[in-house]
């Protein structure tokens, strides 16, 4: 399997473990939503009893680059994707982007135990909606503060402020 292929699985298998320890449901988009941007779709019901559901969609990248600093992460993103991920269609879910960091050798991406699972490095989100378009040819550096972990409470957090009809 291609190094790229390994990276896009293990994606997967973070944002499968965090939706669903979070009560959500995960789902890798269809090939028409991957050409706009959409790599997963993460839905489900932000209260019981409720019958609205509630959707997240997320691009999704991976690397084993060393972009965590003090404050953030820096990462040069294709001007297609900032593109994608920055536009204002109000009748749009919300497109955040995520950026999971691996370690560089495969070998260090997960440890297991009898009693735990556990998936190394950390993926952190951002949302760029409405950023301002860039006149950039090839590639846009963003920032993505640490604070922005994608975690179990951080999703939902962001599926409340969806549901609320905040913008995030």
């Amino acid at each position: 399997m291609f190094i790229t292929t390994q990276k896009e699985e293990y994606s997967y298998a973070y944002i499968s473990a965090v939706a669903s320890a979070s009560g959500y449901s995960f789902q890798i988009a269809p090939r028409p939503l991957d050409l706009v941007g959409v790599d997963v779709t993460i839905t489900g019901l932000v209260s019981p009893g409720s019958r609205r559901r509630t959707r997240l969609d997320l691009q999704l990248k991976c690397t084993s680059q060393d972009l965590l600093g003090d404050d953030g992460i820096r990462f040069p993103l294709e001007i297609k994707n900032y593109n994608e991920l920055s536009n204002i269609n109000p009748n749009d879910d919300p497109l955040l982007l995520i950026i999971l960091l691996v370690p560089e050798k495969i070998e260090e991406w997960l440890q297991q135990s009898e009693t735990e699972l556990c998936l190394k490095r950390c993926a952190y989100w951002v949302s760029l909606r409405g950023q301002p378009e860039r006149t950039n040819q090839n590639k846009v550096t963003v920032y993505i503060p640490r604070t922005n972990v994608f975690s179990v409470n951080a999703l939902k957090t962001l599926m409340q402020r969806i549901a609320n009809g905040e913008a995030i």
